[in-house]
């Protein structure tokens, strides 16, 4: 081997070291063994995390779903001003979705206990009369129909077990166990267990996380690495987050690439039926994607954040919700820019859309509960000190929806059934009809319910209650997965129909045992 030899051995060694310690440079730091602060200071930084929450989703609102499979644009105008969270309390409280539930929650915590059972939660939000949409929805439904959780989350009786739902309720989680990530991690599995499963609890766990310890560090990268440390490696959410990382170090100084990566790699959607054949998409994986391009490319900047997050489409509040709030709790109240907190202050005192209680009685449950956790926890408080045992965060369980499930067709029909029965051939092993209860005569309240007895391959399989009332509709008319491959026919009769209400089908999503093939019979 001659010296050049040589020399060219060196310097690949040499780079290799170099790119494997840019590689671990997040990995270097660790969790320390215990953190202390002063009373106020907790107080502080739960009333950031709450706060940047509310101004988060209060930001993005306007720009909520309209803008799908593609980012906003730099020109598109952003609006604030200092009446805007109590004027859009009043126009559009079910914008605060991602915030009234995680209130139910906590209500329910301070009721029941730090120990309420899974149903006390379910039972108490199913009977609220807020609007729900997707995998709360269909929860919901399933929960007033006898399907309590853990089944009325998972994916065989819940379409949308896959969706944002628990990932934008985990932050009272994360919240309340600063420093004891797997304390959040088992709440998150009693009470996300309850409209999610799979890769969306994941959502709800990872979220929770990022605020749980962000009390212990305002290293973003680590705070992120640490988070998705509570994510099994084999899931395809873990996958996409670890994704986004790695694309952060490819392409540090333009967030536009790493979309661009994200909607390239990760924009497959298979199961919420709304999503999968267009650009719609609620998926948690992709916005939690979004959530994590805003903190890493917002530089703890509190507005860039917002404005990344946002700016990355699709569910456009609940993701800065996301972000803000975990750069609240981080930097406390205190550390949040004086130009949002006059908006913010106004509403404070105000009872919460749908709630009986205010932003300032949240405050003060989430800080008790804090305390409560600490103490449980080994922690101790002293004073006026607080002294906090961090956890190392473990990885909660696996689990995967729609296994064995391809999407294969999609029929987009807009019909409205009033004396014949839906009836659906179909080739594969699982179908979903969209659509809902409509009135003929212009009603908008009505306590009328839809009995639907579903023929499959000629034999009545069950009767299925389709509600009008909105609060507490049916998100879907029917579902059914991992029926063996090949051919069905489905019939769907409406046993108690009214003259002054029709059945509107909407479209049908088939799914298959396989990925669909190519369907261009000229490509080479």
């Amino acid at each position: 081997m001659n010296r050049a030899q040589l020399h060219i051995i060196f310097f690949i060694g040499i780079s290799m070291f170099l790119i494997g310690c840019a590689e671990k440079k997040t990995s270097a730091a660790k969790l320390p063994g215990e953190i202390t602060m002063s009373k106020a200071e907790l107080q502080d930084r739960i009333r950031g995390g709450w706060a940047g929450q509310t101004i988060g989703v209060t930001f993005g609102g306007p720009t909520e779903f309209r803008f799908k499979g593609t980012m906003i644009q730099d020109y598109q105008p952003m609006v604030w001003y200092d009446h805007y969270i109590k004027e859009t309390y009043e126009i559009d409280p079910g914008l605060y979705d991602d915030v009234y539930l995680d209130l139910t929650f906590v209500n329910i915590l301070e009721k029941v206990g730090l120990n309420a059972p899974a149903d006390s939660f379910a039972l108490e939000f199913a009977h609220e009369d807020y609007k729900l949409w997707h995998a709360n929805q269909a929860a919901r439904y399933n929960i007033l129909n006898g399907i309590m959780p853990p089944a009325s989350g998972h994916w065989m009786n819940n379409p949308h077990a896959d969706d944002i739902d628990f990932q934008i309720e985990a932050d009272f989680a994360g919240m309340m166990t600063p420093g004891m990530t797997n304390t959040g991690s088992e709440f998150c599995d009693r009470i996300g267990h309850i409209m999610n499963y799979g890769d969306g609890w994941y959502g709800g766990v990872f979220i929770s996380a990022l605020y749980s310890i962000a009390y212990t560090s305002d290293d973003i990268h680590f705070v992120i690495e640490q988070a998705l440390s509570t994510i099994p490696e084999q899931s395809q959410f873990y996958k996409t987050i670890a994704d986004v990382i790695r694309w952060h170090q490819q392409y540090p100084d333009d967030w536009k690439k790493t979309w661009f990566e994200v909607e390239k790699n990760h924009s497959s959607e298979k199961g919420c039926p709304e999503g999968v054949f267009n650009s719609f998409n609620i998926d948690a994986r992709l916005n939690a994607a979004y959530v994590v391009i805003g903190l890493l490319y917002g530089d703890k900047d509190f507005y860039k954040t917002m404005d990344i997050a946002t700016r990355c489409g699709q569910d456009s509040d609940c993701n800065p919700a996301s972000a803000a709030g975990v750069l609240g709790v981080m930097y406390g109240y205190s550390g949040i820019p004086a130009y949002w907190k006059p908006a913010l202050e106004e509403a404070e005192g105000l009872k919460f859309p749908y709630m009986d209680i205010t932003l300032n009685d949240v405050y003060a449950l989430t800080y008790k509960h804090t305390l409560e956790l600490i103490g449980q926890q080994n922690g101790k408080v002293d004073g006026d000190s607080i002294m906090i045992k961090i956890q190392e965060p473990n990885p909660v369980r696996f689990e995967q929806c729609f296994e064995g499930m391809f999407p294969k067709e999609e029929r987009y029909l807009r019909q409205e059934f009033t004396d014949k029965n839906i009836v659906v051939d179909f080739e594969g092993n699982g179908v979903v009809v969209l659509g809902n209860v409509k009135s003929r005569c212009g009603v908008s309240k009505s306590d009328y319910v839809a009995l639907l007895d579903i023929m499959l391959d000629g034999e009545k399989i069950e009767q299925v209650k389709m509600p009008f009332d909105y609060i507490v509709r049916k998100y879907d008319i029917y579902h059914k997965y991992l029926l063996k491959e090949g051919s069905h026919h489905l019939e769907i009769v409406w046993t108690n129909k009214d003259p002054e209400f029709s059945m509107y089908m909407k479209s049908i999503v088939i799914y298959s045992d396989s990925p669909a093939k190519e369907l261009n019979p000229n490509h080479n």
